[in-house]
């Protein structure tokens, strides 16, 4: 199963991620986990993300390709992967499905989990009072959600179009999202 998950900060991706890993035996794959282990790593395309990142820029949509690319080819993706937090946009989605094409392994499912804006207002607000961030201000969230709809909106519709979207509700107990997404994942049985 190799599976896209979509949904804005706070929708639950990364606990999702976390359950589906362990239920689908395949790695789930954060890019800000791979850049971050490639910078303390000292690779090739680590050393070229940590200056983009010392200098103040965000890393190219080529660079995290690359490590993409590395982390796909590694041999514990042969029967699938979950993507978290990738693609963000509309280049990112192509650049993607091409460069899975060429490794003969396509998205088969890409999953959104829909959460209203408040609730995921009040997520954020819990989480960055445990984490201890002062600069999730309600306004500050609220920013940064409506440009996360706005740079992935046509990512769901990229998704919609090729026939490989499940929009799924992502609101209630961690068990209630998690069987959605196993109902969303399971083949339908051909009729006829």
């Amino acid at each position: 199963m190799r599976l896209v998950l979509l949904g804005a900060p706070g929708s639950g991706k990364g606990t999702q991620a976390s359950r589906l890993r362990e239920h689908l035996q395949v790695p789930h794959i954060s890019t800000g986990d791979l850049l971050r282990a490639a910078v303390k790593a000292g690779t090739a395309l680590g050393l070229q993300a940590k200056a983009v990142m010392e200098s103040g820029g965000l890393v190219s949509d080529e660079i995290v390709l690359g490590m993409l690319e590395e982390r796909l080819t590694a041999g514990d993706t042969g029967n699938g992967f979950i993507l978290d937090g990738y693609p963000r946009n509309l280049a990112q989605a192509n650049a993607l499905d091409a460069l899975l094409a060429r490794l003969g392994q396509p998205v088969d499912i890409a999953v959104q989990l829909d959460v209203d804006t408040e609730l995921l207002i009040e997520r954020l607000a819990g989480r960055a009072q445990v984490e201890g961030r002062a600069d999730d201000t309600p306004e500050a969230v609220r920013n940064r959600l409506k440009i996360y709809n706005e740079a992935t909106a046509p990512v769901v519709d990229f998704y919609r179009q090729s026939g490989r979207l499940a929009h799924l509700d992502g609101v209630g107990t961690m068990d209630e999202v998690f069987e959605r997404i196993l109902e969303a994942l399971a083949p339908t049985p051909d009729v006829g």
